[in-house]
């Protein structure tokens, strides 16, 4: 392990959608996503226009991204949110996760690893954990996993996606702290069920968490949360159930060329009142971006479509 690990990263990959619409298969237990009443050729139009938008933003104020497009087959309407079936780390470890649904599956691709590792990132063991699909057991990536990489804690929301034995297995397989509670979001119907994603409801940057406290039910797990996030020396943000239903805990700290940003949705920016605002801002500047095509439809938001690049950059000689 490097001795000194960095908790934000200026380089993200992000997947540019071909085909994307509502994930039929993750709606059973993503509350967030709804129907849009647009043919697919427009829906497609307007997933492209707001990913296109979003990474020349990133990449305005030095933010480095790497696009790949998605192909037309396999079938993967929510390839446009990779963060779920991979992560890259510092010391050179890719973890690769099993999916709850078995069309994102098919998302997992080889040849992004090796073409990162041909534009010289170096890659030094890659963990899979997807021969636990074979026993209904999930755990899907930086939207199951809340890491706190500095401090060495990760932070999970136990829900049918994120499996607590494994959880405790990436744990120790990547060197982290376990800190596991249940988070709640009362549905349409009026049950309280389980948050499917944590990422939907908390996010943690270098010095700040913005976090739904009152989604996690149990007092003395959400007080496990609190007494770890203040250990850690970050300024908690806690934000209304409501909030998060716009997708204001959905939001990812990235590296720009002269400081950090906090990057989140347009409807994220808009549900925040100007006190929220400010006490993020007091940490780094707002980029907001216009993705609603793709927040309607894929239940998913800002964060969920970037999947952070910790590699070391080592090109070969020439």
């Amino acid at each position: 392990m490097d001795t000194k690990m960095k908790q934000i990263t200026n380089h993200v990959l992000m997947i540019r959608p071909v085909a994307f619409r509502m994930n039929e298969q993750t709606a059973v237990n993503n509350y967030y996503q709804k129907e849009l009443d647009k043919d697919p050729d427009h829906i497609q139009k307007l997933a492209t226009k707001e990913f296109d938008n979003f990474v020349d933003k990133l990449r305005q104020v030095g933010v480095k991204v790497t696009v790949v497009s998605d192909t037309l087959e396999p079938n993967t309407p929510d390839s446009i949110f990779p963060n779920n079936w991979v992560s890259f780390h510092q010391n050179g470890t890719v973890g690769i996760y099993p999916m709850f649904a078995e069309n994102r599956r098919l998302e997992r691709r080889d040849d992004i690893l090796k073409s990162l590792e041909s534009d010289g990132y170096k890659i030094n063991k890659i963990i899979k954990y997807t021969s636990k699909e074979d026993e209904n057991i999930f755990l899907e990536g930086t939207g199951s996993i809340i890491l706190d990489r500095e401090n060495r804690t990760a932070y999970c929301a136990l829900s049918p996606r994120a499996d607590r034995d494994l959880f405790f297995q990436f744990c120790k397989d990547f060197d982290f702290a376990p800190v596991v509670f249940t988070a709640y979001q009362t549905t349409n119907t009026g049950q309280r069920k389980k948050i499917y994603h944590t990422n939907v409801m908390m996010c943690v940057g270098k010095t700040f968490s913005v976090i739904n406290l009152s989604s996690i039910d149990d007092v003395t797990e959400r007080q496990t949360v609190i007494n770890t996030l203040e250990k850690s020396g970050k300024e908690i943000i806690d934000i209304s159930e409501s909030q998060v239903c716009n997708f204001a805990g959905n939001m990812l700290e990235v590296q720009g060329r002269d400081t950090s940003y906090v990057a989140m949705s347009q409807s994220a920016y808009n549900a925040l009142d100007d006190s929220q605002r400010k006490r993020i801002e007091g940490h780094a500047p707002i980029l907001s971006v216009d993705i609603t095509t793709i927040e309607t439809l894929g239940g998913g938001s800002a964060r969920c479509m970037m999947a952070e690049v910790f590699l070391q950059y080592a090109p070969k000689a020439a």
